[in-house]
C-alpha cells in the first residue's frame, strides 16, 4: 500500500479535488480521504494497544504466572510513577505495569529512628520470637538487638567465610521450632583453597551464649570458584518446614552461563529440608539434572520471601546495568539469564543482543529500569499498620531507599520510596513482632520504621 505521504499520491488527491469535475465528484473524493486518514489512524491505535499487551501462548510455555486472587489492598490513589530518571536501557515492556506503575504514599503517620550504627557490615536481620534481632555482620560475627536497645558484643561459631566482594556471612532464618531446638540458619561464602561457593548451614544459640555451638554446612553450592562475586543469597522457610535458598552465577563471562545448566549450583533457587537432603526432581526428564533445582536461569537473588497469605515464593533479583527484577517462583521453571534481559551489560551493548522475551522462559512480575540493585526484602505479615498488609518491601542499595511494593492478583500495581532521603545502601529489611519494620544499612545503621502514635 502506499503512504499517503508521498509525493506521488498527494498530488493525485489534489488533481482529483480541484480539477472541476463538479461539486459531487470533489464531496466524493474528500469523503474517501476522511474515511482512508480514519481507517489509518484505528490500525495505528489498534497496534500501539497491541503492542502493550503479552500474546497468548500455551500453558506449558507461557511467561506469566496464573492469575490468583489475594486479599486487595483497597484503592490505590492515582500517584504518577516514583521513578522519574532516564532508563538505563530503552526496551518496552511485556505486558501492561510491567514497569513504573503508579505510586502510592502511606497515609499513617511514621515514626523513624536510628537504632544503633556501631554494627560492622551488616548483611541479614531476622527478628527473634520473643523480641530482638539477630543481625549477620558479613566478617563472619552475628549480633543480637535486645528490646532494651543494647547491642550484644560479635557473636562467632561459624565456619571461615570468604568475605571479599560481594562474600561473606551472608543471610539468617529461625529454626521454625527455634524456641525449643535454638538452631539459626544462615548462608555464607565458604573459604576454602579450591575456591568458594555459597553454603548453608547451621548452628545452636542459646540465650547469653557468646558463640554459636556444633556449626554443621548442610548444603554447597558446587562447584568452587576463585572469585568474589554473585554469591546470592538468601534464605527462607516455607510453611512445611522446609528451606528455599538463592544462588547467584558467580559474576564471569566463564560462568554466567552455568545458569542455564541443571547439573550446578550457579543461578538457582534450591529446595532442600532442615537437613540439607535435596527436595524435588523438578527437572526429571533434563539430562544431567541435579535434585533440589526448583528454578534455574538466576543472576543474583539477594531477596526472597514467601507471600503471608498465598504460600507464594517471590524474589528479587538483580540485573546488569537495568533490568533489575521481581520474580513469581513457580517450580521447574528457567527465568531466562543470560538469554534474555531487560538491563545491557555494563560497557553498554546488549545482554544477548538485546533479547527481552524467549519461549520458554519467565517473564519478571515487574522490572526496575534504571536499577535499584534490589537486596533483602520481606512481607509485611504484621497488622499495625493495616495499609501495610501483605505489601512487600524491598531494601534498595543504588536506589537508597526501601521501596513499597502492593501486589495484587501477582501483579504490581503501585510502588513507593521510604527512606529515599538518608542517602543510604538499604541491604535487609525485617518486621519486628511489634509491627515495626527493622532495616539495616550497609554503613553499619539499624533502622526502625514505626506507627507514630505520638508519644
Amino acid at each position: 500500500m502506499q503512504s499517503i505521504n508521498s509525493n506521488d499520491s498527494s498530488d493525485t488527491f489534489s488533481a482529483e479535488i480541484f480539477s472541476g469535475r463538479g461539486m459531487k465528484e470533489s464531496q466524493e473524493v474528500i469523503m474517501k480521504l476522511l474515511l482512508f486518514l480514519f481507517s489509518f489512524f484505528l490500525l495505528f491505535t489498534g497496534c500501539v494497544q497491541e503492542a502493550s499487551v503479552p500474546e497468548t501462548v500455551p500453558a506449558e510455555t507461557s511467561t506469566s504466572p496464573p492469575v490468583q486472587e489475594e486479599v486487595s489492598s483497597g484503592t490505590i490513589p492515582d500517584q504518577p510513577p516514583v521513578e522519574k530518571s532516564a532508563p538505563n536501557a530503552r526496551y518496552l515492556p511485556a505486558f501492561e505495569a510491567q514497569t513504573r506503575v503508579g505510586g502510592v504514599v502511606t497515609q499513617t503517620p511514621l515514626a523513624i529512628q536510628v537504632l544503633t550504627e556501631e554494627l560492622q557490615s551488616p548483611w541479614g536481620i531476622t527478628a527473634k520470637p520473643e523480641g530482638g534481632l539477630l543481625i549477620t555482620e558479613k566478617g563472619g560475627t552475628l549480633r543480637i538487638y535486645s528490646p532494651d536497645g543494647t547491642l550484644s558484643p560479635p557473636i562467632k561459631g561459624f565456619p571461615d567465610v570468604d568475605s571479599r566482594g560481594q562474600g561473606g556471612l551472608l543471610d539468617i532464618a529461625l529454626s521454625p521450632q527455634f524456641e525449643t531446638d535454638h538452631r539459626i540458619y544462615v548462608s555464607f561464602a565458604e573459604k576454602t583453597p579450591e575456591g568458594s561457593l555459597t553454603a548453608v548451614g547451621y548452628g545452636i544459640l542459646t540465650d547469653g551464649a557468646s558463640e554459636v555451638e556444633d556449626f554443621r554446612t548442610i548444603y554447597r553450592a558446587l562447584p568452587y570458584y576463585q572469585g568474589s562475586g554473585h554469591f546470592g543469597s538468601r534464605i527462607v522457610f516455607a510453611e512445611d518446614g522446609t528451606l528455599f535458598v538463592s544462588t547467584g552465577e558467580r559474576q564471569a563471562d566463564e560462568t554466567r552461563m552455568m545458569a542455564q545448566s541443571l547439573d550446578n549450583g550457579y543461578g538457582k533457587i534450591i529446595h532442600i529440608d532442615r537437613e540439607g537432603n535435596l527436595l524435588g526432581d523438578y527437572f526429571s526428564t533434563e539430562q544431567n539434572a541435579l535434585p533440589g533445582i526448583y528454578s534455574y536461569g538466576h543472576r543474583n537473588v539477594q531477596g526472597m520471601d514467601i507471600h503471608p497469605e498465598t504460600g507464594d515464593l517471590w524474589i528479587s533479583e538483580m540485573g546488569p546495568m537495568g533490568g533489575d527484577e521481581l520474580n513469581l517462583i513457580l517450580p521447574g521453571r528457567n527465568y531466562g539469564w543470560p538469554l534474555v534481559s531487560y538491563g545491557l551489560e555494563y560497557d553498554g551493548t546488549p545482554v544477548n543482543e538485546g533479547e527481552t522475551q524467549r519461549e520458554g522462559t519467565e517473564q519478571p512480575v515487574y522490572f526496575w529500569n534504571p536499577v535499584i540493585t534490589p537486596s533483602g526484602m520481606t512481607f509485611y505479615d504484621a497488622d499495625k499498620i493495616a495499609e501495610w498488609k501483605n505489601n512487600l518491601f524491598i531494601g534498595g542499595l543504588r536506589g537508597s531507599h526501601i521501596a513499597r511494593i502492593v501486589i495484587e492478583n501477582r501483579r504490581v500495581v503501585a510502588e513507593e520510596r521510604l527512606l529515599e532521603g538518608e542517602g543510604e545502601r538499604f541491604r535487609d529489611v525485617a518486621v519486628g513482632v511489634d509491627g515495626a519494620l527493622y532495616v539495616i544499612t550497609d554503613s553499619g545503621k539499624l533502622y526502625k520504621i514505626a506507627q507514630d502514635d505520638g508519644e
